[in-house]
């Protein structure tokens, strides 16, 4: 099964990165200067970690803006001058590296899919939703019933193909 993955667009953030510190608190942002924290503070654009001193804007953003109790929005951070990640088949290094929060939606926006799943399986994690092969921490429903993405945590959507 082929899928893609694809960071959140780039340029809803960058003007974020131009504003004062007063401008950003009004949008419910902050500047922060990484650390030496490892693994570093993901990027939901690029799907990459930060560096010891790449300026970052911690916000929050509204990832599963739906018309259904499933709507969702948490705090997130995007590095200065990323780029868009947008692959086919191929699982960032940042999401290898992490334990994720997969879930599918149906066309009412109703979650009827979930699983925990380390980055490192997140293919197998697609085919087992594919074959719906049963498991204690999952619940994939009949495939006509979902939409034809899962939202992850850690980046926009992953399709399945």
């Amino acid at each position: 099964m082929s899928f893609h993955i694809t960071g959140l667009p780039a340029e809803e953030f960058a003007p974020l990165f131009s504003m004062s510190d007063a401008e950003l608190a009004s949008r419910s942002a902050v500047r922060w200067i990484a650390d030496e924290r490892r693994p570093g503070y993901p990027c939901r654009v690029s799907l990459t970690d930060s560096h010891p001193g790449d300026e970052l804007i911690l916000v929050n953003y509204e990832h599963h803006p739906v018309a259904s109790p499933y709507r969702m929005r948490f705090a997130i951070y995007v590095r200065k001058g990323e780029k868009t990640f947008d692959a086919v088949d191929e699982v960032p290094a940042q999401l290898r590296s992490r334990t994720l929060a997969v879930r599918a939606f149906d066309a009412g926006a109703m979650m009827v899919g979930w699983e925990l799943v380390e980055g490192r399986e997140l293919e197998a994690a697609s085919e087992r939703r594919k074959h719906r092969q049963g498991h204690a921490v999952r619940a994939w429903p009949e495939t006509e019933r979902l939409q034809q993405h899962l939202h992850a945590h850690a980046m926009r959507e992953i399709r399945l193909d």
